[in-house]
């Protein structure tokens, strides 16, 4: 998204869905939704709106038939705020973003204890060989190049 015009575009129906899933919308399905992204296609014929629900999957599916069935309402709204000849249909579309932050949290964590493990285990044990076991020139090679 290069033009100006259409990030614009995507910044203000941004806003404005989020606006009116806050104060318009009083859908009983409708969860605690966050509106993260909206991106326009670059003809602005359509936009995806992208959102995150709090909750369990009960309220995701709850929340996207609640976006589903207001998305008129919302749309038209959308074409008033914006006084576009043309207004864009709208894709909601869950973001899983979140859910991908929060699992890749989980697996670094995961990952420090078994770092944490190691580290304890190792403790005050010593090396079979040599400490550092790579070959390093001899300091009298280093006095004869000199």
């Amino acid at each position: 998204m290069s033009n100006p015009r259409v990030r614009k575009v995507a910044d203000r129906i941004q806003v404005v869905v989020a606006e009116m899933l806050e104060r318009r919308v009083k859908d009983p399905r409708l969860g605690f939704v966050t509106v993260t992204d909206v991106r326009v296609s670059g003809d602005t014929q359509n936009a995806s709106v992208f959102y995150t629900v709090l909750g369990e999957e009960e309220q995701l599916a709850g929340t996207a038939a609640a976006l589903e069935s207001a998305k008129g309402l919302i749309r038209s709204e959308v074409g008033k705020q914006l006084g576009m000849r043309h207004v864009p249909s709208l894709e909601f579309i869950h973001d899983a973003l979140p859910d991908t932050a929060r699992h890749l949290d989980e697996l670094l964590e995961r990952a420090r204890e078994a770092d944490a493990a190691v580290a304890a285990s190792a403790a005050g044990k010593t090396y079979a060989g040599e400490a550092d076991p790579y070959r390093k020139p001899r300091e009298d090679d280093d006095a004869e190049d000199e």
